[in-house]
């Protein structure tokens, strides 16, 4: 049991440090645009990307904020045993919610939940893709996709017989609703800006 919360210890850590790099300050640097959190929103993710004009760095942000959290989970399951993979995860997570190196002022970590359901419980990341599209389509808010999406995959862990993931997710979402209080304040008085506004 020591060596399972060791290695669980250690698997957060590793995700945490994973998580925490910043592709989307680092990638619009190397283009040549600049401090992100300068532009738009000051956000470092894939949305505020996109404000730049640049759409493959969006897309490209998109995926390596994704893959760092599923690259947290299969490597800390490898080197800690697979019972780490959720803790992998979450470090992963939170790592790109307040990473240190930025002062702990990081992005809303939509893609990275993502990338952790994809490590930990794809059934469930398949339901975050499908609702984020569905209202992301309808309602042309991304913020609003992102909400939805971080509500319902933790009910489709749980509906699926992964309770640890639920749980873990379901706090982990509480976080990022936290993370976005700026946007549901906008979209609630309706001045949020939709996807390709800037």
């Amino acid at each position: 049991m020591v060596g399972v919360s060791y290695g669980a210890a250690l698997a957060l850590a590793l995700g945490y440090l994973l998580g925490s790099i910043p592709f989307g300050l680092i990638l619009t640097r190397l283009a040549g645009g600049g401090d992100l959190r300068a532009i738009g929103s000051g956000n470092i993710g894939a949305t505020n990307v996109l404000r730049t004009g640049r759409k493959g760095l969006a897309a490209a942000t998109l995926v390596l904020d994704a893959l760092k959290a599923t690259a947290a989970v299969l490597l800390g399951a490898w080197l800690f045993g697979p019972a780490t993979a959720l803790p992998a995860a979450a470090g992963a997570i939170i790592g790109h919610l307040y990473p240190v190196w930025l002062k702990f002022r990081g992005g809303k970590g939509v893609a990275t939940f993502l990338g952790g359901l994809i490590g930990v419980a794809w059934p469930a990341a398949l339901a975050f893709a499908v609702v984020w599209l569905a209202i992301a389509f309808f309602t042309r808010y991304s913020s609003a996709a992102a909400l939805a999406a971080t509500v319902v995959s933790p009910l489709v862990a749980w509906v699926i017989g992964l309770p640890e993931v639920a749980y873990v997710f379901g706090l982990l979402a509480a976080i990022v609703w936290f993370k976005h209080s700026p946007n549901i304040r906008r979209l609630i008085a309706g001045t949020e800006a939709k996807i390709g506004q800037a």
